[in-house]
Protein backbone atom coordinates (compact mmCIF):
# COMPACT_ATOMS: atom_id res chain seq x y z
CA UNK A 1 0.00 0.00 0.00
CA UNK A 2 2.87 2.30 1.16
CA UNK A 3 4.41 1.45 -2.39
CA UNK A 4 1.62 1.67 -4.67
CA UNK A 5 1.39 5.28 -2.65
CA UNK A 6 4.52 6.61 -3.70
CA UNK A 7 4.27 5.72 -6.94
CA UNK A 8 1.06 7.63 -6.97
CA UNK A 9 2.34 10.86 -6.15
CA UNK A 10 5.34 10.30 -8.67
CA UNK A 11 2.76 9.42 -11.12
CA UNK A 12 1.84 12.84 -13.69
CA UNK A 13 2.02 15.13 -16.37
CA UNK A 14 4.44 17.33 -14.04
CA UNK A 15 7.36 15.28 -14.88
CA UNK A 16 8.87 15.23 -11.19
CA UNK A 17 11.31 12.50 -10.55
CA UNK A 18 11.77 10.46 -7.25
CA UNK A 19 14.30 12.76 -5.58
CA UNK A 20 11.81 15.93 -5.97
CA UNK A 21 8.67 14.08 -4.78
CA UNK A 22 10.83 12.67 -1.70
CA UNK A 23 11.65 16.43 -1.15
CA UNK A 24 8.53 17.49 -1.83
CA UNK A 25 7.52 15.01 1.24
CA UNK A 26 9.78 16.84 3.65
CA UNK A 27 8.69 20.64 2.18
CA UNK A 28 12.40 20.95 0.98
CA UNK A 29 11.34 20.74 -3.04
CA UNK A 30 10.71 24.23 -4.69
CA UNK A 31 7.37 25.53 -4.08
CA UNK A 32 5.74 24.53 -7.63
CA UNK A 33 6.85 20.65 -6.76
CA UNK A 34 5.24 20.63 -2.84
CA UNK A 35 2.01 22.15 -4.88
CA UNK A 36 2.33 19.64 -7.26
CA UNK A 37 2.10 16.72 -4.36
CA UNK A 38 0.64 18.41 -1.37
CA UNK A 39 -2.14 20.04 -3.61
CA UNK A 40 -3.02 18.10 -6.51
CA UNK A 41 -1.97 14.08 -5.96
CA UNK A 42 -2.03 13.50 -2.02
CA UNK A 43 -5.50 14.24 -1.45
CA UNK A 44 -6.87 11.64 -4.00
CA UNK A 45 -4.15 9.04 -2.99
CA UNK A 46 -5.88 9.60 0.75
CA UNK A 47 -8.95 9.28 -0.75
CA UNK A 48 -7.56 5.88 -2.22
CA UNK A 49 -6.66 4.49 0.69
CA UNK A 50 -9.32 5.77 2.68
CA UNK A 51 -12.02 3.98 0.19
CA UNK A 52 -10.07 1.42 -0.73
CA UNK A 53 -9.79 0.29 3.46
CA UNK A 54 -13.50 1.29 4.24
CA UNK A 55 -15.13 -0.47 1.62
CA UNK A 56 -13.56 -3.72 2.00
CA UNK A 57 -13.86 -3.77 5.55
CA UNK A 58 -17.45 -2.92 5.37
CA UNK A 59 -17.81 -5.70 2.50
CA UNK A 60 -16.31 -8.27 5.32
CA UNK A 61 -18.42 -6.95 7.78
CA UNK A 62 -21.59 -7.49 5.50
CA UNK A 63 -20.45 -10.72 4.50
CA UNK A 64 -19.89 -11.54 8.31
CA UNK A 65 -23.07 -10.69 9.50
CA UNK A 66 -25.13 -12.13 6.51
CA UNK A 67 -23.35 -14.93 6.06
CA UNK A 68 -23.49 -14.92 2.28
CA UNK A 69 -20.12 -14.10 0.26
CA UNK A 70 -22.12 -11.79 -1.82
CA UNK A 71 -23.06 -9.03 0.43
CA UNK A 72 -21.43 -5.86 -0.22
CA UNK A 73 -22.67 -2.31 -0.88
CA UNK A 74 -23.34 -2.85 -4.68
CA UNK A 75 -25.83 -5.89 -3.90
CA UNK A 76 -27.19 -4.48 -0.65
CA UNK A 77 -28.76 -1.46 -2.61
CA UNK A 78 -26.14 0.89 -1.11
CA UNK A 79 -24.51 2.42 -4.08
CA UNK A 80 -27.79 2.70 -6.23
CA UNK A 81 -29.44 4.68 -3.41
CA UNK A 82 -26.41 7.35 -3.43
CA UNK A 83 -26.94 7.23 -7.35
CA UNK A 84 -30.69 7.90 -6.57
CA UNK A 85 -29.70 10.97 -3.60
CA UNK A 86 -27.26 12.16 -6.18
CA UNK A 87 -29.46 11.95 -8.79
CA UNK A 88 -32.23 14.65 -6.71
CA UNK A 89 -29.47 16.58 -5.31
CA UNK A 90 -28.19 17.61 -9.20
CA UNK A 91 -31.61 17.78 -10.91
CA UNK A 92 -34.36 18.88 -8.23
CA UNK A 93 -32.18 21.13 -6.12
CA UNK A 94 -29.96 22.34 -8.93
CA UNK A 95 -26.37 21.05 -7.47
CA UNK A 96 -25.03 20.22 -10.46
CA UNK A 97 -24.16 22.11 -14.38
CA UNK A 98 -21.99 21.88 -16.92
CA UNK A 99 -18.70 24.03 -17.47
CA UNK A 100 -17.29 24.97 -20.84
CA UNK A 101 -13.73 24.35 -20.15
CA UNK A 102 -13.67 21.89 -17.40
CA UNK A 103 -17.02 19.10 -18.25
CA UNK A 104 -19.30 19.22 -15.60
CA UNK A 105 -18.72 21.04 -12.19
CA UNK A 106 -20.81 21.04 -9.15
CA UNK A 107 -22.16 24.12 -7.61
CA UNK A 108 -22.67 22.77 -4.29
CA UNK A 109 -20.48 19.43 -3.52
CA UNK A 110 -21.84 18.99 -0.36
CA UNK A 111 -25.61 19.16 -0.83
CA UNK A 112 -24.62 16.47 -3.74
CA UNK A 113 -22.63 14.23 -0.83
CA UNK A 114 -25.58 14.86 1.62
CA UNK A 115 -28.37 13.54 -0.71
CA UNK A 116 -26.37 10.76 -1.69
CA UNK A 117 -25.12 9.87 1.67
CA UNK A 118 -29.38 10.25 2.69
CA UNK A 119 -30.06 8.19 -0.31
CA UNK A 120 -27.26 5.48 0.83
CA UNK A 121 -28.44 5.25 4.09
CA UNK A 122 -32.09 4.74 3.06
CA UNK A 123 -31.20 1.68 2.10
CA UNK A 124 -29.82 0.72 5.14
CA UNK A 125 -32.32 1.76 7.28
CA UNK A 126 -34.94 -0.47 5.28
CA UNK A 127 -33.12 -3.53 5.93
CA UNK A 128 -32.70 -2.61 9.15
CA UNK A 129 -36.18 -2.42 9.54
CA UNK A 130 -37.24 -5.39 8.15
CA UNK A 131 -34.40 -7.29 9.88
CA UNK A 132 -35.85 -6.10 13.39
CA UNK A 133 -39.96 -6.67 12.63
CA UNK A 134 -39.65 -9.19 10.37
CA UNK A 135 -36.74 -11.11 11.59
CA UNK A 136 -35.32 -12.48 7.79
CA UNK A 137 -33.03 -14.02 7.21
CA UNK A 138 -29.55 -13.65 6.13
CA UNK A 139 -30.37 -14.76 2.54
CA UNK A 140 -33.78 -12.56 2.61
CA UNK A 141 -31.90 -9.48 3.25
CA UNK A 142 -29.60 -9.95 0.17
CA UNK A 143 -32.77 -10.69 -1.82
CA UNK A 144 -34.25 -7.45 -0.06
CA UNK A 145 -30.97 -5.58 -1.23
CA UNK A 146 -31.40 -6.80 -5.05
CA UNK A 147 -34.88 -5.82 -5.19
CA UNK A 148 -33.92 -1.98 -3.57
CA UNK A 149 -30.93 -2.15 -6.55
CA UNK A 150 -33.62 -2.26 -9.04
CA UNK A 151 -35.81 0.04 -7.32
CA UNK A 152 -32.90 2.21 -7.20
CA UNK A 153 -32.41 1.97 -10.32
CA UNK A 154 -35.58 2.72 -11.99
CA UNK A 155 -36.16 5.81 -9.59
CA UNK A 156 -33.01 6.99 -10.90
CA UNK A 157 -34.16 6.64 -14.20
CA UNK A 158 -37.53 7.97 -14.09
CA UNK A 159 -35.72 11.36 -12.47
CA UNK A 160 -33.15 11.49 -15.22
CA UNK A 161 -36.07 11.52 -17.63
CA UNK A 162 -37.76 14.57 -16.83
CA UNK A 163 -34.23 16.59 -16.71
CA UNK A 164 -32.52 18.31 -19.42
CA UNK A 165 -29.32 17.55 -21.11
CA UNK A 166 -26.87 19.14 -18.55
CA UNK A 167 -28.42 17.84 -15.49
CA UNK A 168 -28.04 13.98 -17.17
CA UNK A 169 -24.39 15.14 -17.84
CA UNK A 170 -23.51 15.83 -14.19
CA UNK A 171 -25.57 12.82 -13.19
CA UNK A 172 -23.90 10.59 -15.32
CA UNK A 173 -20.29 12.31 -14.43
CA UNK A 174 -21.23 11.60 -10.17
CA UNK A 175 -21.98 7.89 -10.89
CA UNK A 176 -18.77 7.37 -12.88
CA UNK A 177 -16.64 8.12 -9.93
CA UNK A 178 -14.10 10.06 -8.88
CA UNK A 179 -11.29 10.22 -6.42
CA UNK A 180 -10.21 13.66 -7.83
CA UNK A 181 -13.11 15.75 -6.38
CA UNK A 182 -11.96 15.90 -2.37
CA UNK A 183 -9.84 17.97 -1.12
CA UNK A 184 -9.13 17.75 2.47
CA UNK A 185 -11.84 18.42 4.02
CA UNK A 186 -13.66 15.61 2.57
CA UNK A 187 -10.55 13.68 2.92
CA UNK A 188 -10.52 14.34 6.72
CA UNK A 189 -14.19 13.27 7.12
CA UNK A 190 -14.11 10.27 5.66
CA UNK A 191 -10.84 9.75 7.66
CA UNK A 192 -12.66 9.86 11.09
CA UNK A 193 -15.72 7.59 9.88
CA UNK A 194 -13.12 5.15 8.42
CA UNK A 195 -11.43 4.88 11.67
CA UNK A 196 -14.41 4.95 13.95
CA UNK A 197 -16.16 1.81 11.54
CA UNK A 198 -12.39 -0.24 11.77
CA UNK A 199 -12.06 0.37 15.19
CA UNK A 200 -15.61 -0.68 15.88
CA UNK A 201 -15.09 -3.78 13.43
CA UNK A 202 -11.90 -4.91 14.90
CA UNK A 203 -13.36 -4.93 18.33
CA UNK A 204 -16.30 -7.51 17.21
CA UNK A 205 -14.40 -9.87 15.28
CA UNK A 206 -14.62 -12.38 18.38
CA UNK A 207 -18.39 -12.60 17.42
CA UNK A 208 -17.96 -12.59 13.66
CA UNK A 209 -16.00 -15.64 14.11
CA UNK A 210 -18.56 -17.21 16.13
CA UNK A 211 -21.01 -16.17 13.17
CA UNK A 212 -19.04 -17.54 10.75
CA UNK A 213 -19.45 -21.22 12.91
CA UNK A 214 -23.20 -20.80 12.53
CA UNK A 215 -25.97 -19.07 14.42
CA UNK A 216 -26.12 -21.94 17.02
CA UNK A 217 -22.62 -21.78 18.21
CA UNK A 218 -23.19 -18.18 18.11
CA UNK A 219 -25.91 -18.55 20.68
CA UNK A 220 -24.38 -21.01 22.69
CA UNK A 221 -21.40 -18.59 23.38
CA UNK A 222 -23.76 -16.46 24.82
CA UNK A 223 -23.26 -13.40 21.96
CA UNK A 224 -27.27 -11.74 21.08
CA UNK A 225 -26.92 -12.77 17.12
CA UNK A 226 -29.61 -10.15 16.14
CA UNK A 227 -28.10 -7.46 17.64
CA UNK A 228 -24.80 -8.17 16.35
CA UNK A 229 -26.02 -8.68 12.93
CA UNK A 230 -27.72 -5.33 12.98
CA UNK A 231 -24.40 -3.29 14.33
CA UNK A 232 -22.19 -5.04 11.70
CA UNK A 233 -24.94 -3.73 9.06
CA UNK A 234 -25.38 -0.01 10.63
CA UNK A 235 -21.75 0.62 10.80
CA UNK A 236 -20.62 -1.33 7.46
CA UNK A 237 -23.72 0.75 5.71
CA UNK A 238 -22.20 4.24 7.58
CA UNK A 239 -18.49 3.48 6.27
CA UNK A 240 -19.56 2.71 2.67
CA UNK A 241 -22.13 5.23 2.38
CA UNK A 242 -19.63 8.27 3.23
CA UNK A 243 -17.00 6.79 0.59
CA UNK A 244 -19.70 6.75 -1.95
CA UNK A 245 -21.37 10.27 -1.19
CA UNK A 246 -17.89 11.50 -1.86
CA UNK A 247 -16.59 9.51 -4.19
CA UNK A 248 -19.75 8.05 -6.38
CA UNK A 249 -20.15 4.39 -7.27
CA UNK A 250 -17.18 2.03 -6.61
CA UNK A 251 -18.28 -1.57 -7.64
CA UNK A 252 -16.11 -4.70 -6.09
CA UNK A 253 -13.80 -3.03 -3.56
CA UNK A 254 -15.71 -4.57 -0.80
CA UNK A 255 -16.90 -7.35 -2.63
CA UNK A 256 -13.37 -8.95 -3.83
CA UNK A 257 -11.33 -7.64 -1.31
CA UNK A 258 -12.29 -10.40 1.72
CA UNK A 259 -12.06 -12.94 -1.18
CA UNK A 260 -8.62 -12.63 -1.78
CA UNK A 261 -7.48 -13.00 1.39
CA UNK A 262 -9.71 -15.78 2.20
CA UNK A 263 -8.13 -18.09 -0.05
CA UNK A 264 -4.82 -16.59 1.59
CA UNK A 265 -5.16 -16.36 5.26
CA UNK A 266 -8.61 -18.09 5.06
CA UNK A 267 -11.62 -16.86 7.42
CA UNK A 268 -10.41 -15.76 10.95
CA UNK A 269 -11.55 -12.89 11.42
CA UNK A 270 -9.06 -11.86 13.96
CA UNK A 271 -6.58 -11.10 10.66
CA UNK A 272 -9.52 -11.30 7.81
CA UNK A 273 -10.43 -7.77 8.42
CA UNK A 274 -7.35 -5.99 8.53
CA UNK A 275 -5.45 -7.78 5.71
CA UNK A 276 -8.95 -7.47 3.79
CA UNK A 277 -8.68 -3.83 4.69
CA UNK A 278 -5.26 -3.04 2.90
CA UNK A 279 -5.97 -5.67 0.14
CA UNK A 280 -8.87 -2.82 -0.69
CA UNK A 281 -6.58 0.20 -0.68
CA UNK A 282 -4.45 -1.77 -2.92
CA UNK A 283 -6.71 -2.42 -5.25
CA UNK A 284 -8.70 1.07 -5.13
CA UNK A 285 -5.05 2.83 -5.82
CA UNK A 286 -4.09 0.25 -8.43
CA UNK A 287 -7.36 1.49 -10.28
CA UNK A 288 -6.65 5.00 -9.44
CA UNK A 289 -3.45 4.27 -11.31
CA UNK A 290 -4.90 2.85 -14.54
CA UNK A 291 -7.42 5.27 -14.83
CA UNK A 292 -5.14 8.31 -14.46
CA UNK A 293 -2.50 6.74 -16.84
CA UNK A 294 -4.06 4.88 -19.43
CA UNK A 295 -4.35 7.44 -21.84
CA UNK A 296 -2.16 10.94 -21.71
CA UNK A 297 -3.91 13.75 -19.91
CA UNK A 298 -7.90 11.81 -19.61
CA UNK A 299 -8.36 10.28 -16.11
CA UNK A 300 -11.16 7.33 -16.82
CA UNK A 301 -13.92 6.73 -14.56
CA UNK A 302 -12.68 5.06 -11.26
CA UNK A 303 -15.94 2.54 -11.40
CA UNK A 304 -15.13 1.32 -14.70
CA UNK A 305 -11.64 0.82 -13.94
CA UNK A 306 -12.56 -1.02 -10.36
CA UNK A 307 -15.55 -2.86 -12.55
CA UNK A 308 -13.06 -4.17 -14.96
CA UNK A 309 -10.54 -5.67 -12.26
CA UNK A 310 -12.82 -6.98 -9.95
CA UNK A 311 -15.19 -8.58 -12.29
CA UNK A 312 -12.40 -11.09 -14.09
CA UNK A 313 -11.35 -11.74 -10.57
CA UNK A 314 -14.13 -12.08 -8.94
CA UNK A 315 -15.10 -15.27 -11.75
CA UNK A 316 -11.52 -16.19 -11.24
CA UNK A 317 -12.01 -16.83 -7.78
CA UNK A 318 -15.36 -18.73 -8.12
CA UNK A 319 -13.42 -21.11 -10.30
CA UNK A 320 -10.97 -22.01 -8.39
CA UNK A 321 -13.42 -22.26 -5.66
CA UNK A 322 -15.83 -24.54 -7.36
CA UNK A 323 -12.58 -26.60 -8.54
CA UNK A 324 -11.47 -27.42 -5.05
Amino acid sequence: MVILAGISLGCGSSGLDVPTVLAALTFQAPEYAQTVVWSLRMPHVLCAIIGGITLAAAGCAYQSSLRNPLASASTLGIAQGAAFGASIAIIVLGAGNTSTHDGVTFTNPYVTALCAFIGASLSSVVIYVLSRVRELTAESVVLCGVALSALFAGSTALVQYFADDTQVAAVVFWMFGSLRRVSYNEVALMGVIAVICCIFFFFQRWKCNALEAGEGCAHALGINVGRTRIALLIMASLGSSIIIAFCGTINFIGLVAPHIMRRIIGSDYRSLFVCSALVGACLLQISDLIAANTIPSVVLPISSITSFIGAPLFIFLLLKRSKR
